[in-house]
């Protein structure tokens, strides 16, 4: 289940001018730009865009930026000189003002539109105009594309200040959830999950932003009080930032034959896709159809392995609407988003996401956002139907796919060479009764014990616990004999000693993971100016499997403490700001 890490690289940019010589705009020069759109980009206030696939925007830099962290990790694999993070131009660049960045560098950015569909059900109301044609990128401006060691990455600045898209809001991201978002994606690309990558971090030393947020001690589902905090920017990096709601966006526009040119616009954003997500495994020279089967069935495969990846890491999304679902079939958009502590399968940390997009529901989930993406791409075959026929047959398979990829990742998970649906039973029964907490169980289980003593470090011992411990603990026992039973030998068992065994599993089940009432404390800091903390969860987090110092494991290798069950802003959050 876990992707390799790539292999490290010796740095060969050690300056902007460098970085600046690897440019290449492969989105503003192949696709359409809004023809309403400013070209010098000064373009901040909430309008429709009727038709387009880009608005040149200039972002509007934060003031004052100050220096918080990168990803050391991407600088080596990009090739960058870790001392750029902090040179002036590179600073300036990152933090929002593109206007003195070298040639052939552009000095105007862009923000795409897109479409929302939720759980499979388009929608419009989001939009202010009600019609579709305002929803998209309101705080998130791409600066670069830029072709690296063989690879093309786009950096995109979060909260790089207002587009056509912002529906009257300020563009801004604050310091709170610009921490929590560079190190969620630190985090996931460490467990080996696709996800977008986190770049750099600044903060306004001078500007700050009102959000509504909970008072010290709340426990009510909703913010109750205004607080005044900092702004930043990070700069995030994948691929290409498509999601499956630009598809549907114009897919919408052709369905509703809302202008000549929207079934070219939908073909040139498709193909623009499988060019810069798909390119290794689709040949650019078969017919734009088969391109279009084969993209169906590519992003199926990838889809139904990232959720299943989210699940073994404990990850929910939490809001997984189809303009959340990149098209390229990674993480991306970290908002309302948290990790499993105590196990529930209906857990869902964002206080607006219903049991639609809780923990377990999240493949029922991606499949409704698959269901969304191949609608999209049906007016492409409208005159081939034997290709309509292999991407309904592509579509009405997720399902399968989908419970294969995670039975295969529950045997991985448990050690075991194929899934045993009646042990798996058992212990859902039994993970929920106790509770446990997901990430320390099965780690522990990972030692491969031959008693409970390592399982019950994972123990909240909840009601029924409490009403019959000597019960639960033989019940505990009983499924850990069979477990062992199963791992010791026959068709469940994998051939290798119990100590390989124990070395696979903990290459599956990572040690560390990023518990929310870790990151409060990191934020708090940081808003008065102290950024120790933050880096310090992000070096824990970048080595999620490892074993680390005794110091390291005392503080962050433990169970939820009760004080934090059912807080406002830890255990629960109304969304992400």
């Amino acid at each position: 289940m876990i992707n390799p890490l790539p292999q490290e690289t010796p740095p060969t940019v050690t300056t902007l001018d460098d970085l600046a010589q690897l440019a290449s705009y492969s989105l503003m020069d192949t696709l359409n730009a809004d023809p309403d759109a400013k070209a010098n980009g000064i373009d901040h206030m909430p309008r429709q865009v009727f038709t387009g696939h880009y608005v040149p925007v200039k972002p509007t830099p934060i003031k004052d930026p100050e220096y918080i962290t990168h990803s050391k990790d991407f600088f080596r694999e990009l090739g960058f000189t870790d001392s750029m993070a902090q040179s002036g131009d590179f600073v300036q660049m990152f933090s929002g003002d593109i206007s003195q960045v070298p040639a052939p560098m552009r000095k105007v950015g862009w923000a795409c539109g897109y479409a929302l569909s939720i759980y499979g059900t388009e929608y419009y109301q989001q939009c202010p105009f009600q019609t579709g044609n305002g929803y998209g990128d309101g705080r998130a401006v791409s600066v670069l594309e830029a072709v690296i060691n063989g690879k093309r990455w786009e950096m995109q600045l979060k909260g790089g200040g207002r587009t056509p898209y912002c529906r009257g809001a300020d563009g801004r991201a604050v310091l709170r959830s610009s921490i929590r978002e560079f190190l969620a994606q630190e985090y996931m690309h460490a467990l080996g999950v696709p996800t977008s990558r986190s770049l750099s971090l600044y903060v306004s030393k001078t500007e700050k932003a009102q959000r509504p947020w909970y008072s010290p001690g709340s426990h009510l589902k909703d913010p109750d009080r205004m607080i005044s905090e900092p702004v930043a920017i990070s700069t995030r990096v994948a691929l290409s930032f498509i999601r499956v709601g630009q598809l549907e966006l114009f897919s919408r526009r052709v369905r509703k034959q809302e202008y000549p040119t929207a079934m070219e616009e939908l073909q040139k954003i498709v193909l623009h896709l499988i060019d810069r997500e798909y390119g290794e495994v689709i040949d650019n020279n078969l017919p734009t159809v088969e391109k279009v089967v084969m993209l169906a069935r590519e992003f199926r495969s990838r889809l139904t392995s990232l959720v299943a990846n989210w699940i073994r890491a404990g990850y929910c999304q939490g809001n997984f609407n189809g303009d959340n679902c990149a098209a390229g079939g990674f993480t991306l958009d970290y908002g309302p988003f948290g990790f499993c502590e105590e196990f529930n399968p209906q857990y869902q940390p964002w206080t607006g996401g219903g049991q639609h997009f809780s923990f377990l529901n999240q493949p029922v989930a991606a499949e409704r956002n698959f269901h969304m993406f191949c609608a999209a791409l049906r007016p492409l075959l409208a005159s081939h139907q034997d290709s309509l026929r292999q991407l309904d047959e592509i579509r009405s398979g997720f399902a399968d796919v989908m419970q294969t990829t995670m039975e295969e990742m529950w045997a991985a998970k448990l050690g075991l060479n194929a899934f045993h649906a009646e042990l798996f039973s058992e212990l859902g029964m039994l993970m929920v009764q106790t509770p446990v907490d997901y990430t320390i169980f099965f780690r522990e289980l990972s030692s491969v014990p031959n008693d409970i003593g390592p399982l019950q470090k994972s123990f909240y011992k909840g009601a029924a616990y409490e009403t019959d411990p000597e019960g639960m603990d033989k019940r505990w026992s009983d499924w850990l004999t069979q477990w062992n039973s199963l791992i010791g030998s026959g068709d469940y068992a994998r051939p290798c000693s119990r100590e390989e065994l124990s070395t696979q599993m903990k290459l599956v089940n990572p040690k560390y993971t990023l518990r929310e009432w870790f990151v409060v404390p990191a934020y708090q800091q940081a808003a008065a100016g102290n950024y120790s903390l933050v880096r310090e969860l992000q070096e824990v987090m970048t080595q999620p499997y490892d074993e680390q110092s005794k110091e390291m494991e005392n503080k962050y290798y433990r169970l939820k403490p009760s004080e934090f069950f059912e807080l406002g802003g830890v255990s629960h959050y109304s969304c992400s700001s």
